[in-house]
Protein backbone atom coordinates (compact mmCIF):
# COMPACT_ATOMS: atom_id res chain seq x y z
CA UNK A 1 0.00 0.00 0.00
CA UNK A 2 1.76 3.11 -1.18
CA UNK A 3 0.55 6.60 -1.92
CA UNK A 4 2.15 9.65 -0.36
CA UNK A 5 1.03 13.21 0.04
CA UNK A 6 3.11 16.29 -0.59
CA UNK A 7 4.35 17.83 2.65
CA UNK A 8 5.92 21.18 3.38
CA UNK A 9 8.80 21.88 1.03
CA UNK A 10 7.66 19.25 -1.47
CA UNK A 11 8.59 16.27 0.74
CA UNK A 12 6.50 13.13 0.57
CA UNK A 13 5.89 10.38 3.09
CA UNK A 14 4.93 7.43 0.89
CA UNK A 15 3.66 4.97 3.51
CA UNK A 16 0.19 3.83 4.52
CA UNK A 17 1.43 2.42 7.84
CA UNK A 18 4.37 2.70 10.23
CA UNK A 19 5.22 -0.95 10.88
CA UNK A 20 8.98 -0.68 11.24
CA UNK A 21 12.12 1.27 10.40
CA UNK A 22 13.04 -1.24 7.69
CA UNK A 23 10.82 0.29 4.92
CA UNK A 24 11.85 3.89 5.71
CA UNK A 25 14.40 5.81 3.65
CA UNK A 26 16.65 8.51 5.14
CA UNK A 27 14.26 11.07 3.56
CA UNK A 28 11.26 9.44 5.31
CA UNK A 29 13.08 9.44 8.65
CA UNK A 30 14.06 13.09 8.26
CA UNK A 31 10.48 14.05 7.30
CA UNK A 32 9.15 12.56 10.56
CA UNK A 33 11.87 14.18 12.68
CA UNK A 34 11.47 17.60 11.05
CA UNK A 35 7.71 17.58 11.63
CA UNK A 36 8.28 16.32 15.19
CA UNK A 37 10.41 19.44 15.84
CA UNK A 38 7.29 21.55 15.16
CA UNK A 39 5.36 19.43 17.65
CA UNK A 40 8.06 19.84 20.31
CA UNK A 41 7.44 23.58 20.00
CA UNK A 42 3.66 23.11 20.14
CA UNK A 43 3.90 20.85 23.22
CA UNK A 44 5.94 23.51 25.04
CA UNK A 45 3.39 26.23 24.25
CA UNK A 46 0.49 27.25 26.48
CA UNK A 47 -2.20 25.69 24.24
CA UNK A 48 -0.55 22.34 23.32
CA UNK A 49 -3.30 21.58 20.79
CA UNK A 50 -3.39 21.13 17.03
CA UNK A 51 -6.10 19.87 14.68
CA UNK A 52 -4.20 17.48 12.36
CA UNK A 53 -6.33 14.53 13.55
CA UNK A 54 -9.61 16.41 14.06
CA UNK A 55 -12.57 14.21 13.17
CA UNK A 56 -10.46 11.03 13.17
CA UNK A 57 -10.70 8.07 15.55
CA UNK A 58 -7.59 6.52 17.08
CA UNK A 59 -7.79 3.11 18.77
CA UNK A 60 -4.93 1.95 20.99
CA UNK A 61 -4.76 -1.86 21.24
CA UNK A 62 -2.10 -3.05 23.65
CA UNK A 63 -1.90 -6.84 23.89
CA UNK A 64 1.13 -6.28 26.14
CA UNK A 65 1.33 -3.90 29.10
CA UNK A 66 3.01 -0.56 28.50
CA UNK A 67 2.29 2.47 30.61
CA UNK A 68 4.77 4.80 28.91
CA UNK A 69 4.17 4.05 25.23
CA UNK A 70 0.40 3.86 25.59
CA UNK A 71 0.24 7.14 27.55
CA UNK A 72 2.48 8.78 24.97
CA UNK A 73 0.32 7.69 22.01
CA UNK A 74 -2.86 8.66 23.86
CA UNK A 75 -1.53 12.13 24.65
CA UNK A 76 -0.26 12.54 21.07
CA UNK A 77 -3.67 11.70 19.60
CA UNK A 78 -5.59 13.94 22.00
CA UNK A 79 -3.28 16.90 21.41
CA UNK A 80 -3.97 16.60 17.67
CA UNK A 81 -7.74 16.46 18.13
CA UNK A 82 -8.43 12.75 17.57
CA UNK A 83 -11.13 10.76 19.39
CA UNK A 84 -8.91 8.33 21.29
CA UNK A 85 -10.07 4.98 22.63
CA UNK A 86 -7.98 2.48 24.61
CA UNK A 87 -8.92 -1.19 24.34
CA UNK A 88 -7.67 -3.34 27.22
CA UNK A 89 -6.68 -6.32 25.12
CA UNK A 90 -5.02 -8.45 27.82
CA UNK A 91 -8.37 -8.84 29.53
CA UNK A 92 -10.58 -9.40 26.51
CA UNK A 93 -10.08 -11.12 23.19
CA UNK A 94 -6.90 -13.02 24.07
CA UNK A 95 -8.58 -14.80 26.95
CA UNK A 96 -11.60 -15.65 24.81
CA UNK A 97 -9.35 -17.09 22.12
CA UNK A 98 -10.41 -14.55 19.52
CA UNK A 99 -8.07 -14.65 16.52
CA UNK A 100 -6.28 -11.62 15.19
CA UNK A 101 -8.40 -11.88 12.03
CA UNK A 102 -11.63 -11.71 14.08
CA UNK A 103 -10.24 -8.70 15.91
CA UNK A 104 -9.50 -7.03 12.56
CA UNK A 105 -13.05 -7.65 11.31
CA UNK A 106 -14.47 -6.20 14.53
CA UNK A 107 -12.26 -3.14 14.14
CA UNK A 108 -13.27 -2.62 10.51
CA UNK A 109 -16.90 -2.48 11.65
CA UNK A 110 -15.97 0.40 14.01
CA UNK A 111 -14.36 2.46 11.19
CA UNK A 112 -11.23 3.64 13.02
CA UNK A 113 -8.74 5.86 11.17
CA UNK A 114 -5.59 5.15 13.17
CA UNK A 115 -4.77 1.94 14.97
CA UNK A 116 -1.86 1.74 17.43
CA UNK A 117 -0.91 -1.86 18.26
CA UNK A 118 1.52 -3.52 20.64
CA UNK A 119 1.67 -7.31 20.48
CA UNK A 120 3.89 -10.00 22.05
CA UNK A 121 4.34 -11.84 18.72
CA UNK A 122 6.66 -10.64 15.96
CA UNK A 123 4.73 -9.97 12.76
CA UNK A 124 1.29 -9.76 14.40
CA UNK A 125 1.00 -6.01 13.76
CA UNK A 126 1.95 -6.51 10.11
CA UNK A 127 -0.77 -9.15 9.75
CA UNK A 128 -3.34 -6.84 11.30
CA UNK A 129 -2.32 -4.03 8.93
CA UNK A 130 -3.16 -6.27 5.97
CA UNK A 131 -6.70 -6.84 7.26
CA UNK A 132 -7.84 -3.41 8.48
CA UNK A 133 -8.95 -0.39 6.49
CA UNK A 134 -7.00 2.24 8.41
CA UNK A 135 -3.45 3.41 9.14
CA UNK A 136 -1.59 1.12 11.56
CA UNK A 137 1.30 2.10 13.84
CA UNK A 138 3.47 -0.58 15.40
CA UNK A 139 3.99 0.18 19.10
CA UNK A 140 6.22 -2.90 19.47
CA UNK A 141 5.82 -6.46 18.21
CA UNK A 142 7.70 -9.26 19.96
CA UNK A 143 11.44 -9.07 19.31
CA UNK A 144 10.86 -7.55 15.88
CA UNK A 145 10.55 -3.73 15.86
CA UNK A 146 9.55 -0.66 17.86
CA UNK A 147 9.82 2.09 15.22
CA UNK A 148 8.56 5.10 17.19
CA UNK A 149 11.10 4.38 19.96
CA UNK A 150 13.96 4.46 17.45
CA UNK A 151 12.56 7.67 15.94
CA UNK A 152 12.24 9.41 19.32
CA UNK A 153 15.78 8.26 20.15
CA UNK A 154 16.95 9.71 16.82
CA UNK A 155 15.24 13.04 17.53
CA UNK A 156 16.81 13.13 21.02
CA UNK A 157 20.27 12.45 19.56
CA UNK A 158 19.85 15.01 16.76
CA UNK A 159 18.80 17.73 19.21
CA UNK A 160 21.62 16.94 21.66
CA UNK A 161 24.38 16.51 19.05
CA UNK A 162 23.18 18.83 16.30
CA UNK A 163 23.27 16.02 13.75
CA UNK A 164 22.24 12.40 13.16
CA UNK A 165 25.10 11.09 11.04
CA UNK A 166 28.73 10.05 11.53
CA UNK A 167 28.29 9.54 15.25
CA UNK A 168 29.58 6.55 17.22
CA UNK A 169 26.63 5.03 19.06
CA UNK A 170 27.10 2.25 21.62
CA UNK A 171 23.99 0.15 22.32
CA UNK A 172 24.58 -1.83 25.51
CA UNK A 173 22.94 -4.77 27.25
CA UNK A 174 20.24 -7.21 26.23
CA UNK A 175 20.48 -6.93 22.44
CA UNK A 176 19.01 -10.37 21.74
CA UNK A 177 15.56 -9.72 23.21
CA UNK A 178 15.30 -6.05 22.30
CA UNK A 179 13.08 -4.73 19.51
CA UNK A 180 14.33 -1.26 20.53
CA UNK A 181 17.88 -2.33 19.66
CA UNK A 182 16.79 -3.78 16.31
CA UNK A 183 14.92 -0.62 15.25
CA UNK A 184 17.79 1.60 16.41
CA UNK A 185 20.39 -0.50 14.57
CA UNK A 186 18.37 -0.13 11.36
CA UNK A 187 17.77 3.62 11.77
CA UNK A 188 21.27 4.58 12.92
CA UNK A 189 22.85 2.46 10.17
CA UNK A 190 20.63 4.06 7.53
CA UNK A 191 21.70 7.53 8.72
CA UNK A 192 25.41 6.64 8.37
CA UNK A 193 26.39 6.21 12.00
CA UNK A 194 28.89 3.79 13.45
CA UNK A 195 26.97 1.36 15.67
CA UNK A 196 28.61 -0.73 18.38
CA UNK A 197 26.77 -3.41 20.31
CA UNK A 198 28.07 -4.24 23.77
CA UNK A 199 26.85 -7.11 25.93
CA UNK A 200 27.49 -10.67 27.06
CA UNK A 201 27.63 -13.23 24.21
CA UNK A 202 24.51 -14.89 25.69
CA UNK A 203 22.56 -11.69 24.98
CA UNK A 204 23.75 -11.19 21.38
CA UNK A 205 21.38 -12.41 18.66
CA UNK A 206 22.51 -14.99 16.12
CA UNK A 207 23.59 -13.54 12.80
CA UNK A 208 24.27 -10.08 14.22
CA UNK A 209 27.34 -9.72 11.97
CA UNK A 210 25.00 -9.24 8.99
CA UNK A 211 23.79 -5.91 10.44
CA UNK A 212 27.02 -4.02 9.75
CA UNK A 213 27.74 -3.36 13.43
CA UNK A 214 30.76 -3.83 15.68
CA UNK A 215 30.28 -6.30 18.55
CA UNK A 216 32.02 -6.06 21.94
CA UNK A 217 31.67 -8.10 25.12
CA UNK A 218 33.74 -5.62 27.14
CA UNK A 219 32.10 -2.33 28.16
CA UNK A 220 35.27 -0.29 28.47
CA UNK A 221 36.67 -1.06 25.02
CA UNK A 222 33.20 -0.80 23.46
CA UNK A 223 32.56 2.64 24.95
CA UNK A 224 35.93 4.05 23.89
CA UNK A 225 35.26 7.33 22.08
CA UNK A 226 31.46 6.87 21.88
CA UNK A 227 29.26 9.94 21.27
CA UNK A 228 26.08 8.24 22.46
CA UNK A 229 25.64 5.51 25.10
CA UNK A 230 22.28 3.80 24.81
CA UNK A 231 21.51 1.39 27.65
CA UNK A 232 18.81 -1.28 27.26
CA UNK A 233 16.46 -2.86 29.76
CA UNK A 234 17.12 -6.48 30.70
CA UNK A 235 14.08 -8.20 29.17
CA UNK A 236 13.58 -10.68 31.97
CA UNK A 237 10.07 -11.56 30.77
CA UNK A 238 11.54 -12.83 27.46
CA UNK A 239 14.35 -14.84 29.05
CA UNK A 240 13.98 -18.53 29.77
CA UNK A 241 17.04 -19.64 31.66
CA UNK A 242 20.55 -18.53 32.50
CA UNK A 243 21.34 -15.64 30.19
CA UNK A 244 23.17 -13.82 33.00
CA UNK A 245 24.85 -15.26 36.13
CA UNK A 246 23.19 -12.76 38.49
CA UNK A 247 22.01 -9.14 38.44
CA UNK A 248 24.90 -8.16 40.67
CA UNK A 249 27.46 -9.73 38.36
CA UNK A 250 25.69 -8.18 35.35
CA UNK A 251 25.92 -4.71 36.88
CA UNK A 252 29.59 -5.24 37.68
CA UNK A 253 30.40 -6.11 34.06
CA UNK A 254 27.74 -4.33 31.98
CA UNK A 255 25.98 -1.77 34.19
CA UNK A 256 26.77 1.83 33.30
CA UNK A 257 28.62 3.65 36.07
CA UNK A 258 30.92 6.69 36.13
CA UNK A 259 34.09 4.62 35.71
CA UNK A 260 32.85 2.87 32.55
CA UNK A 261 31.27 6.05 31.15
CA UNK A 262 34.67 7.78 31.45
CA UNK A 263 35.82 5.72 28.43
CA UNK A 264 33.24 7.43 26.19
CA UNK A 265 33.74 10.98 24.89
CA UNK A 266 33.56 13.68 27.61
CA UNK A 267 30.37 15.06 26.00
CA UNK A 268 28.75 11.67 25.38
CA UNK A 269 25.03 11.51 26.15
CA UNK A 270 23.38 8.67 28.06
CA UNK A 271 20.05 7.16 26.95
CA UNK A 272 17.64 4.48 28.20
CA UNK A 273 14.23 3.57 26.71
CA UNK A 274 12.79 2.87 30.17
CA UNK A 275 11.63 1.56 32.48
CA UNK A 276 15.10 1.41 34.07
CA UNK A 277 16.38 -1.18 36.48
CA UNK A 278 18.59 1.15 38.53
CA UNK A 279 21.66 -0.55 39.93
CA UNK A 280 21.36 -3.30 37.30
CA UNK A 281 21.67 -1.61 33.89
CA UNK A 282 22.58 1.89 35.03
CA UNK A 283 23.78 3.69 38.13
CA UNK A 284 21.06 5.98 39.53
CA UNK A 285 23.37 8.99 39.69
CA UNK A 286 24.25 8.65 35.99
CA UNK A 287 20.57 8.30 35.08
CA UNK A 288 19.77 11.55 36.91
CA UNK A 289 22.84 13.53 35.81
CA UNK A 290 21.37 16.48 33.90
CA UNK A 291 24.69 17.09 32.14
CA UNK A 292 24.90 13.59 30.63
CA UNK A 293 21.51 11.91 30.76
CA UNK A 294 18.84 12.67 28.12
CA UNK A 295 16.42 10.05 29.46
CA UNK A 296 13.72 12.60 30.33
CA UNK A 297 14.22 14.27 26.93
CA UNK A 298 13.46 10.89 25.32
CA UNK A 299 10.07 10.82 27.06
CA UNK A 300 9.28 14.35 25.83
CA UNK A 301 10.41 13.57 22.27
CA UNK A 302 8.22 10.44 22.29
CA UNK A 303 5.01 12.48 22.32
CA UNK A 304 6.23 14.80 19.53
CA UNK A 305 7.43 11.93 17.30
CA UNK A 306 4.15 10.04 17.71
CA UNK A 307 2.21 13.21 16.85
CA UNK A 308 4.32 13.61 13.70
CA UNK A 309 3.94 9.97 12.64
CA UNK A 310 0.15 10.00 13.09
CA UNK A 311 -0.13 13.36 11.32
CA UNK A 312 1.77 12.07 8.26
CA UNK A 313 -0.21 8.82 8.10
CA UNK A 314 -3.49 10.73 8.50
CA UNK A 315 -2.59 13.01 5.56
CA UNK A 316 -2.00 9.94 3.40
CA UNK A 317 -5.19 8.30 4.62
CA UNK A 318 -7.26 11.39 3.74
CA UNK A 319 -5.57 11.68 0.35
CA UNK A 320 -6.28 8.00 -0.49
CA UNK A 321 -9.88 8.32 0.60
CA UNK A 322 -10.35 11.49 -1.45
CA UNK A 323 -8.86 9.77 -4.50
CA UNK A 324 -11.15 6.78 -4.05
CA UNK A 325 -14.29 8.91 -3.58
Amino acid sequence: KQGGTALEGGMTFPHAHLLGIEPLSPVDITAILDLAEDYVTLNRSATKHGDALAGLTQINMFFENSTRTQASFELAGKRLGADVMNMAMQASSLKKGETLIDTALTLNAMHPDLLVVRHPHSGAVDLLAQKVRCAVLNAGDGRHEHPTQALLDALTIRRAKGRLHRLTVAICGDIAHSRVARSNILLLGRMENRVRLIGPPTLMPAGIDAFGVEVYDDMRSGLEGADVVMMLRLQKERMDGGFIPSEREYYHRYGLDAEKLAHAKPDAIVMHPGPMNRGVEIDGEIADDINRSVIQDQVEMGVAVRMAAMDLLARNLRARRAAAA
